[in-house]
């Protein structure tokens, strides 16, 4: 016997349905957008950036010189993030990866400020505010993450009011191809003489 397991009745509203949560998370979304396309703008036009990536080296120089010991209680600078960032010292990649982190927060930004793919572009979003978090840069990456997880849970109204509202419906989505394309198709008519 199958039973379909269904969400709460708040859940179902804040989630799934157009009310006045979409509007909840408009809000979320232009404020998590131009803190994105804010960053990702400066970090566009910084030669520090985009011309051999210093910036970015620098950054994962003062991470790894954080002492171990945590600075404060909110945060905790784990042992295998620094290992990680010494590889990447000594290896390099800053160079290309500081373009990497400029485009990808720009377009996440973007993405979310039209609404056009909510849930991917906060699940982007809430990749580099962990990242970024784990290196040891706490000021807003945590209020970001967390409205982030927000949106992408949200992911099927957060852009009801935006782009999504067209292009989810446009595009289907990925488990329901056969519902969305049988509204499509009409049954062939048999001939008969």
């Amino acid at each position: 016997m199958n039973r379909a397991i269904t969400d709460p009745p708040l859940a179902r509203k804040m989630f799934s349905e157009t009310g006045p949560w979409t509007w909840v998370w408009v809000f979320t979304r232009l404020y998590i957008g131009y803190a994105w396309v804010n960053s990702g703008w400066h970090k566009l036009f910084d030669d520090t950036w985009m011309d051999g990536g210093m910036a970015l080296k620098s950054f994962w120089e003062r991470a790894v010189a954080i002492p171990p010991e945590p600075a404060c209680l909110l945060f905790h600078h784990f042992n295998w993030c620094r290992g990680f960032l010494e590889v990447l010292l000594v290896g390099g990649p800053h160079t290309w990866f500081a373009k990497l982190v400029a485009f990808g927060e720009f377009a996440v930004g973007i993405a979310l400020i039209i609404g056009a793919f909510v849930g991917i572009a906060a699940f982007f979003g809430a990749t580099m505010n962990f990242n970024f978090m784990l290196a040891g840069s706490v000021p807003i990456n945590p209020v970001l993450f967390f409205g982030s997880i927000l949106l992408v849970l949200a992911w099927k109204t957060a852009g009801y009011w935006g782009l999504d509202r067209f292009l989810l419906p446009l595009l289907g989505i990925p488990w329901d191809r056969g519902a969305s394309q049988a509204v499509h198709l009409s049954p062939q008519r048999e001939h008969t003489s």
